[in-house]
């Protein structure tokens, strides 16, 4: 009913999230000191870039990437329909929002000429899109703004980037939240990286946060997965890196089968929420090398 990658389960606390994480492994992107814990300091302007640039990722699949290049101001453009399926599965539909809140519509995800445009509006309706690509391995990297555009009534939405199972079938193939913010623009980028699991146990997943991070201006977000890891970068250096982790009631975090991005503003709330806006200038698709594919 609800197509692709409809939606992410309520977050647990944060304190519950720091109590489920048992793996954080933070690297950092060569010639920066090395951080004890998965908080740390943005780069600045002056030496930002993508991940894609630093780590030599290649060229983006055409077929699946997005510059946004198309529709304008004037006239908002629907998303190019061969690269992304639409919230309400079609031009002018809504369909339920997260866990039931207010509505997912696709009038609220427009092209507006050089960026995509999630709305999310203070009746609680609000923007998705789904790719129609996936893949079990890859990297992903999408630049990305977010703000609010009325009032603080403590009823934000939430920003979100999204590897989400092809299967449609979570928690057991798991689900890479490899940015997700309890409100727009903060200062702190957060991921929820959730194992494959089944539903009879708790929520299993790990946790990295980044401060420092101005989302109300323009970052590059990244996220690559092998058979190796999963790990994120925002402007091109590495902050979180995740590996293994089964047990009994998991599978290992990189395990999930084949995933595809999502792009989301969530409401948690259902109505009376605070307005937001959430831009993406591009988001890029790589494949995984064969060679980096060996399991």
């Amino acid at each position: 009913m609800y197509g692709r990658g409809y939606g992410t389960p309520l977050r647990a606390t944060l304190a519950a999230a720091l109590a489920v994480a048992s793996a954080l492994t933070l690297a950092t992107a060569p010639a920066a000191p090395a951080r004890p814990t998965g908080t740390g300091t943005a780069t600045t302007a002056a030496t930002t870039t993508t991940a894609a640039e630093r780590y030599g990722w290649g060229d983006p699949l055409p077929r699946w990437s997005d510059e946004f290049d198309y529709g304008s101001e004037e006239e908002p453009a629907v998303p190019d329909r061969d690269k992304w399926d639409l919230a309400g599965g079609g031009p002018g539909a809504c369909w339920p929002g997260h866990a039931g809140n207010g509505r997912r519509c696709d009038a609220n995800t427009r092209v507006v000429g050089g960026m995509l445009r999630m709305t999310g509006e203070t009746n609680g309706d609000t923007g998705w899109l789904s790719s129609v690509y996936g893949q079990r391995y890859g990297r992903w990297e999408a630049r990305v703004r977010s703000r609010p555009t009325s009032e603080d009534d403590g009823r934000q939405y939430h920003p979100l980037l999204i590897l989400w199972p092809d299967s449609d079938e979570h928690p057991r193939d798991g689900e890479y939240d490899y940015l997700e913010n309890m409100a727009p623009g903060e200062r702190c980028a957060e991921a929820f990286l959730h194992y494959p699991h089944s539903e009879e146990v708790p929520v299993q997943q790990e946790f990295a946060r980044r401060c420092g991070v101005d989302l109300t201006q323009w970052h590059d977000i990244g996220v690559e997965w092998t058979p190796d890891h999963v790990r994120g970068f925002v402007d091109g250096e590495e902050w979180f890196r995740f590996a293994g982790g089964a047990n009994a009631d998991r599978d290992c975090l990189q395990c999930a089968p084949s995933m595809h991005q999502t792009i989301q503003l969530d409401n948690f709330h259902g109505d009376a929420l605070q307005g937001a806006v959430y831009e993406v200038d591009r988001a890029r698709v790589y494949a995984l090398p064969e060679s980096e594919r060996a399991e």
